[in-house]
């Protein structure tokens, strides 16, 4: 990452507030936690649509999603979803995305990278090529890399320094002396790796069609 776009996804951060794992690299708000621009220590106080629309910019920027993207994942949440919270059931598709879940599993430092890694032909599911990072997984799927892949410096360092502990929802095993992974369960709100309202995300849509 280039020290100028590394600059840009610290700035996103800083003025949200919080630490997105899915940018990449740690330390956002390790010395400057505060908005850009401001000195000090204490954020402006908002109207509560401004929080509303934070929480929306905050699974944006995390999962590198356009708006377009999260209306239709935010559609399949709620299509059938008569006695599941729809929430829920978002986050379960927005954790499930391929490009994602290379993330979790700890294959590549951000889901951009991640994203880039599909789309190159690197990433295997169930054993065949998938080029698609949002393809949404099933349980029991089967995450891996082809062979050479392993072996990329990017895989490598990632391995002995993942951003984030591989979720519970995921499982990594060593197969024929490789790592993979495997969907356990369907994850919910629980597993989103940064400070969420789902309260907030909820009511900035319950008020927009989608």
């Amino acid at each position: 990452m280039s020290k100028d776009k590394s600059k840009a996804r610290f700035r996103i951060q800083r003025r949200l507030g919080t630490e997105l794992p899915g940018l990449g690299k740690a330390g956002a708000l390790e010395r400057r936690p505060y908005p850009p621009g401001e000195h000090g220590n204490k954020r402006k106080k908002f109207s509560n649509y401004a929080l509303q629309l934070e929480e929306k910019q905050k699974v944006m920027f995390h999962y590198g999603i356009r708006e377009k993207q999260l209306r239709r994942f935010i559609r399949d949440a709620k299509r059938g979803n008569a006695t599941k919270n729809w929430i829920d059931s978002l986050a379960g598709l927005l954790e499930l995305r391929l490009d994602n879940a290379v993330f979790r599993l700890g294959f590549a430092p951000s889901i951009r990278a991640a994203r880039q890694m599909v789309s190159h032909g690197h990433v295997l599911v169930n054993g065949q090529k998938v080029n698609v990072g949002s393809a949404v997984l099933k349980l029991g799927d089967e995450i891996s890399l082809k062979d050479k892949s392993y072996e990329h410096q990017c895989v490598v360092q990632c391995k002995d320094a993942p951003r984030l502990d591989v979720p519970d929802y995921l499982s990594k095993e060593d197969k024929g002396g490789k790592t993979v992974g495997v969907v356990k369960e369907v994850p919910g709100t629980a597993y989103i790796p940064f400070g969420f309202s789902s309260n907030l995300f909820a009511e900035y849509y319950s008020l927009r069609s989608v």
